[in-house]
């Protein structure tokens, strides 16, 4: 018996999956398309933070920020939370998601790696797009050591 959980996520899954479809097959220049990608993960990631924040106190600190995004923000999304997160207390946080939703259909082995770039631009985007609606300028890249996990690596820019 499905769940309206269930039902959300394959949808969004179907989603996510077009628009990189839509984008790739209509961008001749790959980097360009993980760019556009990036750029509409980081629309939807502000929408979204803010309407996950709207009735919570302000955040104290990046950690506390980075925390929410763990929690909070990666269950709205993927419907977990990030198995871990490091910092090395300067602006660098790595964020490891050890069952990614996104490549959990895909495969367990190596041979689609070479499309993780495309399947992980939006979520980056996302959490850059997040980020910024809280006030914090980033960068965000992401990368797969064997599938399904992935590694998001978070530098924040300082003004």
């Amino acid at each position: 018996m499905s769940t309206a959980g269930d039902a959300s996520s394959v949808l969004f899954e179907l989603l996510h999956s077009s628009l990189i479809s839509y984008v790739c097959s209509s961008e001749d220049n790959k980097s360009k398309s993980v760019s556009q990608l990036e750029a509409h993960g980081f629309r939807v990631g502000q929408s979204l933070a803010e309407q996950l924040t709207k009735d919570t106190p302000r955040f104290k600190d990046d950690l506390e920020i980075m925390k929410f995004i763990c929690r909070d923000f990666w269950n709205a999304v993927y419907q977990k939370q990030v198995d871990n997160l490091r910092t090395n207390h300067q602006g660098v946080y790595v964020l490891q998601d050890n069952n990614f939703k996104l490549f959990t259909h895909i495969s367990a082995g190596k041979q689609y790696i070479e499309f993780a770039p495309q399947f992980l631009a939006v979520p980056c985007g996302f959490v850059r797009g997040a980020l910024a609606n809280l006030g914090i300028n980033s960068v965000v890249t992401a990368e797969v050591i064997s599938m399904p996990a992935a590694k998001f690596q978070i530098m924040i820019q300082r003004s």
